[in-house]
């Protein structure tokens, strides 16, 4: 497949693994970009590969390499679903750069946040806790249904997710939360009940509850239930494929070329004027 000057060059942080294997095919079939970079840890085996073999395609002349810098210099963004302290590094070296970074990565602390909001003030960086259009649709969903329905529903998220997942909740089951929070006023940091175990006593009258389910293959399922009396809502996401969160990723990308430094959630790129 040719390529124009035009395109926008992208490079894939954390290229071996799954999301980066996948993030490889999404912009290979993408009109408009192209891939510059492909970068992985110090010290991985698949350093000096071709990413395109790696994902299963044709080989592609991008050798992978343990050293960003010289490869963010020559790109126009970063696709980086990778883990917190990558993420952070990788913040720094896009702010140098000037060019957009696309964050999915989750499991972030405050502590990574306040850093990738400082990068954020030299270059466009786009985070969410998921890049797919219908989960992004969900929390707008989610967050008229929580300003809709007053204390007297109980709002819980369910999710499930593959048994290789590290973090819980899962990034979606947070954002989803947040929305909820949102759409009811409240603070989720104040308001939200992670584990149940044990005598916990009665439910609290408006808290968001969290419940985390790992196992098989699962890329990801979320549910939100407003349970009231003698009646629930339920407000359900299935992925199927890891690549919808890869497209979400290119688009959010060929989105921030043209935009000023800032911190820009998904739901900025797909005009559905919620946080993300």
């Amino acid at each position: 497949m040719g390529f124009s000057m035009d395109d926008m060059k992208l490079v894939v942080v954390g290229a071996a693994g799954r999301m980066g294997r996948t993030l490889i095919r999404v912009v290979a079939e993408t009109p408009g970009v192209v891939l510059s970079g492909a970068v992985e840890r110090e010290g991985a085996a698949e350093l000096g590969s071709d990413a395109g073999v790696l994902a299963g395609l044709e080989p592609n002349g991008v050798a992978v390499t343990d050293d960003p810098l010289p490869v963010f210099v020559k790109a126009d963004g970063v696709l980086d679903f990778t883990v917190p302290q990558a993420t952070v590094a990788f913040s720094e070296l896009t702010a140098q750069a000037r060019i957009v970074h696309v964050i999915g990565t989750t499991g972030l602390g405050p502590e990574d946040e306040a850093k990738i909001a400082a990068a954020a003030r030299h270059a466009p960086v786009i985070k969410s806790g998921n890049m797919s259009l219908g989960v992004n649709l969900l929390a707008v969903l989610v967050r008229e249904a929580a300003r809709a329905l007053d204390d007297d529903f109980d709002i819980e998220v369910l999710e499930m997710h593959h048994r290789h997942k590290v973090d819980a909740p899962s990034g979606t089951a947070l954002l989803l939360g947040k929305a909820a929070a949102e759409g009811r006023g409240i603070d989720l940091a104040q308001h939200s009940v992670r584990v149940r175990d044990g005598h916990t006593g009665a439910r609290e009258a408006g808290d968001i509850g969290f419940a985390t389910m790992r196992g098989g293959s699962v890329v990801g399922e979320h549910r939100v239930l407003f349970a009231g009396e003698g009646e629930v809502i339920e407000l359900t996401h299935k992925a199927g494929d890891r690549s919808i969160f890869a497209r979400g990723g290119v688009k959010a990308a060929l989105w921030g070329r043209e935009k000023k430094p800032g911190l820009y959630s998904m739901a900025d790129v797909l005009g559905l004027g919620a946080s993300a």
